[in-house]
């Protein structure tokens, strides 16, 4: 059964509602936000560029499903080269209240799907704060490896912190379906 979709705006108003649920708890591992960015107004426009990225080829902006059917989070593979490359920056997020149940392996599993079989990409790139265990093992269920980390990589919550890069090349282990 999917866990992910492509994101409406209709999905405006739940991401919201996430976001704001989940505030405080993600502060240390987001940029700062305006306000707007919490608000149902924000997340519209915010999906409505993710949709003309997505037509453009540069991104595939999904939802992540609930068990009854509730947007509880987001998931994205952006930064889409072709080429040579053939290659996406994969990031997401899961509402606190349905994290620890293995949704997050599962949209992460579904997106590594998408991007080998539907996108035809080789590469799936994707980078957590040296700090935050859960989301790295989330990757690592998904075959992806560490290959470094990068210093000063992302300034979240006001300051600059390191991360560990991880990455998924097709055919690697476990293979695309298991």
């Amino acid at each position: 059964m999917a866990v992910t979709r492509l994101v409406a705006t209709t999905d405006a108003e739940p991401l919201a509602d996430v976001l704001r649920r989940n505030r405080k708890a993600m502060a240390e591992l987001e940029p700062n936000r305006p306000e707007v960015y919490f608000s149902a107004k924000g997340q519209r426009a915010i999906i409505q560029d993710a949709l003309r990225r997505y037509e453009d080829g540069v991104s595939f902006p999904r939802v992540i499903i609930g068990p009854e059917d509730e947007v509880v989070g987001r998931i994205n593979l952006n930064e889409i080269v072709r080429g040579p490359s053939l290659k996406g920056v994969l990031g997401y997020y899961v509402d606190a209240a349905h994290q620890g149940r293995g949704l997050a392996s599962a949209a992460v599993g579904e997106m590594v799907n998408l991007a080998f079989l539907r996108l035809g990409l080789h590469r799936i790139e994707a980078a957590t704060r040296t700090d935050n265990a859960s989301s790295q093992r989330v990757l690592e269920k998904n075959g992806f490896t560490q290959f470094g980390v990068a210093r000063d990589y992302l300034r979240l919550a006001g300051r600059w912190h390191d991360h560990v890069l991880f990455e998924r090349i097709m055919g690697d282990s476990p293979s695309v379906g298991a």
